[in-house]
């Protein structure tokens, strides 16, 4: 006779767990700032900040949003925007290419790398003058000198990542036969990818800080124009708002690139978060 037991019910895969909102990276990440305005704002209340040295975040907050009632800054950003999006695009493929050709051959390097790297030591405010007198004062001033500051950092990560590429590996590819155009799209574009987007984070960080020099070139509008005006005005509240907008455009922008990172090097492993 048959003696029917209870069975315990198939085993069924456990869900992940969920990670609490204070392990999240985002929220660790935002501890930091927050500990910092918290900070500013008791010292500007109790006086150990001088208003018009440095104004509460609260005030900060307040001409930030007269700015942008005005409807100066939605206008700041879109003509500022374009200036970075032109002149980091340019810079790129200077960048990219120049530290392609110099990586991949001697006769390159020779050539290429050591007029680069005397160039990459003048500062950008030295060039303005010379900027100026070569283009004028209108917009291709403001869009090279931003080319020039995004062009360096990719120019060395991308010569650094082909000349660590292994020597076997370049050699199978003769061995195969392979074409120049073969080789660089299937060996050593994805070989030096890691190196070339970290060049790609600091170039965009470059560009916003060029993008700061590139506008005290007789701006009539950008956000260079917002922070030169309100400085004549003595409005040190606008000032600190305008360069708030630069460091939050250039953690956007770094957001964007280390998202495409994780992305496109899915293959590597990654350290625990």
């Amino acid at each position: 006779m048959l003696v029917e037991t209870d069975r315990d019910p198939a085993p069924t895969a456990r869900e992940p767990a969920r990670t609490p909102v204070w392990r999240k990276p985002g929220f660790l990440r935002a501890l930091a700032p927050l500990a910092l305005l918290i900070a500013w704002q008791i010292g500007s209340q109790s006086g150990l900040l001088s208003e018009r040295t440095l104004p509460a975040p609260s005030v900060v907050v307040e001409a930030g949003l007269e700015v942008y009632r005005s409807g100066a800054l939605g206008d700041a950003l879109l003509v500022s925007g374009q200036r970075v999006l032109l002149g980091f695009v340019l810079g790129a493929v200077l960048g990219v290419g120049l530290g392609i050709v110099a990586g991949l051959g001697r006769l390159g390097e020779y050539v290429i790398d050591p007029p680069l790297q005397m160039l990459r030591t003048v500062p950008l405010f030295g060039l303005i003058p010379l900027f100026i007198i070569w283009f004028g004062i209108g917009e291709t001033p403001k869009v090279y000198l931003i080319a020039l500051g995004v062009a360096f950092p990719l120019y060395l990560n991308t010569f650094s990542g082909i000349r660590h590429l292994d020597p076997k590996l370049l050699e199978l590819s003769r061995v195969l036969g392979l074409s120049n155009g073969e080789r660089l799209r299937t060996l050593v574009i994805p070989g030096a990818l890691p190196q070339i987007l970290v060049g790609l984070r600091q170039s965009l960080g470059i560009a916003w800080l060029s993008l700061i020099v590139a506008e005290q070139i007789n701006a009539s509008e950008g956000l260079g124009y917002i922070v030169n005006n309100a400085r004549e005005f003595l409005r040190t509240d606008i000032v600190i708002f305008g360069l708030i907008v630069y460091g939050v455009l250039g953690l956007i922008t770094d957001s964007i690139v280390r998202s495409l990172e994780l992305r496109a090097l899915r293959w590597q492993p990654h350290p625990p978060r």
